[in-house]
């Protein structure tokens, strides 16, 4: 293996255009040369969530772009860079596409390794790219479309906790922040809104607070959100204290149930003075990662988030990813299709729908 391993990274499962270049050098120090993000908040804000559609042909709009500047940024061009790593999903179909298909395309004009990437994969080792994180580690990945606790044993190798049998927490913000009135992207604006506001003022629910290990609930949180809002009649303050205290809720929640995978963790793995990593779009949230880190100070963890740059969707993160996984000869074939659901953890139960029950 050269001492120096170079990848591109291609990131299109949602609704940002995003292309990095990262580099291992010969001390196994990970490098970010470039991370291009087209964002299209502009495009989705007067609909209030993302348009598959319109993401898709923004995409295909801006993937030219961002992998030219990418390359542009880190002074480096296509014939020198050791392989391509692309997501392959979960996500938007019509949106994983693009990315997927021009990574295999570069790949395979080049004769070029090519990987393709769990996007949950890559915001579970994306604190790699800052520091050096010890396997096994405690996960915590909240987004907008998911939410779970994970065991990280390795590369490729996860074991599900816990996950949400409905809402997603970064989906709960973005809904709450849509009853109260706020603009797209929700929850950031949420958390700016909830600044002023009295998180005591409501009392909401923590469904499944004292059953289902470590899984979790919002819908009903969301349900009574709504039903709140009905009763204030568009009062300013009493909005803010209603984001406030649904933000306040969410950190209650989310403080009982990392408790509750700090213990499966030491259980199942017996380990001391581990990392806690959380990752994903949520991640930046500065209260709930206050919140966490003194859960972490008094059970023994070492809290570990990305930098805010590496929190939402991104391409360094896969560009990462990929990297990892080409130094365990993980490659893939150009014939690996795009998946709208994929689970890191394959053997975990699927815990949405009728009929499920949480003991």
């Amino acid at each position: 293996m050269k001492k120096k391993l170079t990848f591109l990274g291609i990131e299109t499962s949602c609704d940002e255009t995003s292309a990095a270049i990262v580099q291992l050098d010969k001390n196994n120090n990970p490098k970010v040369l470039s991370n291009i993000i087209s964002s299209q908040i502009k495009k989705h804000e007067k609909f209030g969530g993302v348009v598959p559609e319109l993401a898709a042909r923004s995409h295909l709009e801006n993937i030219d772009f961002v992998i030219r500047e990418s390359l542009r940024k880190s002074k480096t061009d296509l014939i020198t860079v050791d392989g391509i790593a692309a997501t392959a999903g979960p996500g938007l179909i019509v949106s994983l596409h693009v990315g997927l298909n021009i990574g295999k395309s570069i790949a395979s004009s080049l004769n070029k390794p090519f990987v393709a990437i769990n996007h949950l994969e890559g915001h579970a080792l994306s604190p790699g790219l800052e520091k050096k994180i010890n396997f096994p580690y405690l996960l915590l990945l909240i987004s907008g479309g998911h939410s779970q606790f994970l065991i990280v044993e390795d590369v490729g190798t996860y074991h599900q906790l816990g996950t949400t049998i409905d809402d997603a927490v970064g989906e709960a913000f973005d809904k709450t922040a849509k009853i109260l009135g706020l603009k797209y992207p929700g929850g950031p604006n949420l958390e700016k809104f909830a600044e002023s506001g009295d998180d005591k003022y409501f009392k909401l629910p923590q469904p499944i607070i004292n059953r289902g290990g470590c899984n979790l609930s919002l819908a009903g949180l969301k349900t009574a959100v709504l039903r709140e809002s009905k009763n204030i009649k568009g009062k300013i303050k009493l909005k803010k204290n209603l984001a406030a205290s649904f933000q306040f809720t969410i950190n209650e929640i989310l403080k009982k149930k990392t408790l509750i995978a700090m213990k499966q963790f030491n259980e199942k793995v017996g380990e001391k003075n581990s990392d806690f990593v959380v990752a994903g779009g949520v991640a930046a949230n500065k209260v709930i990662r206050d919140n966490l880190k003194k859960i972490c100070r008094s059970n023994n963890f070492n809290p570990s988030f990305p930098d805010f740059q590496f929190c939402g969707d991104n391409a360094a993160m896969i560009a990462w990813a990929g990297i990892q996984r080409f130094k365990k000869n993980k490659t893939d074939s150009f014939e690996t299709p795009a998946r709208s659901r994929w689970p890191l953890d394959l053997t975990a139960p699927f815990m949405k729908g009728p009929g499920l029950k949480l003991l």
